[in-house]
């Protein structure tokens, strides 16, 4: 499989990180790991825009993946929409235990990636769409949303709001990973004061001496709430 990416000025080498969960192991292909608060002081210092974020391997997708892995049993057969999909890890841990899985992002360069990793790691039957969350057309519901770190940026989050409401089918949940940034906390804040019910379980990622804290939180739609 190559083992780099093509760009307009050139090739960027892709790198290669093993994660072990539920007693196999998964192989993601990324430009760069970003894992601690120095990673990723040090990614935004030097990043280029030639390179889209989702080309990066960041810790709360590897929250998440871990979090799918533990809910293994809820996963068989359930349909799952990847939101900023990235590097695909979270959806390809789903998808190997058998969900039906559709990945999206709105850069073509990180779906490829996605793609790539899916293949990698014999992943079944996942379809892959660029969308944009601004002009989204996917009418289907699931059981799952996931998502991880892609409540960043407050300006997409009504935009977030309007997929989640029109996409999780009755009785599904949103699952998203995120290290505690404040407007994600934000947004939280303003869905569980509309009615959203939402449970937190917490992930620590990286080396030992500096573990970078992940928050996985779980929503339910007030209309779901048994």
């Amino acid at each position: 499989m190559e083992r780099s990416l093509r760009i307009d000025d050139g090739e960027v080498p892709l790198q290669e990180y093993r994660l072990r969960l539920g007693g196999r192991e998964w192989r993601i292909l990324h430009t760069d790991a970003i894992l601690s608060h120095l990673d990723e002081q040090r990614f935004l210092r030097e990043q280029k825009a030639r390179l889209p974020y989702g080309v990066v391997l960041w810790p709360a997708a590897i929250a998440l993946a871990h979090d799918v892995a533990a809910r293994a049993d809820a996963f068989g057969g359930a349909r799952v929409l990847e939101l900023g999909a990235g590097t695909g890890l979270p959806g390809i841990v789903a998808a190997t235990l058998g969900a039906r899985v559709t990945q999206t992002d709105r850069q073509p360069l990180a779906l490829s990636v996605a793609r790539r990793n899916g293949a990698l790691n014999g992943a079944p039957g996942i379809a892959y769409h660029q969308r944009d969350w601004t002009a989204w057309s996917d009418a289907a519901r699931y059981d799952w949303i996931l998502g991880s770190d892609i409540l960043y940026a407050e300006t997409t989050h009504a935009d977030l709001r309007r997929i989640f409401a029109a996409n999780l089918a009755a009785g599904g949940r949103v699952l998203i990973s995120d290290p505690f940034r404040p407007p994600s906390i934000r947004l939280l804040e303003a869905m569980e004061a509309d009615g959203w019910t939402i449970a937190l379980s917490k992930w620590s990622v990286g080396d030992d001496a500096a573990p970078r804290p992940i928050g996985v939180y779980e929503l339910a739609a007030p209309s779901t709430v048994s």
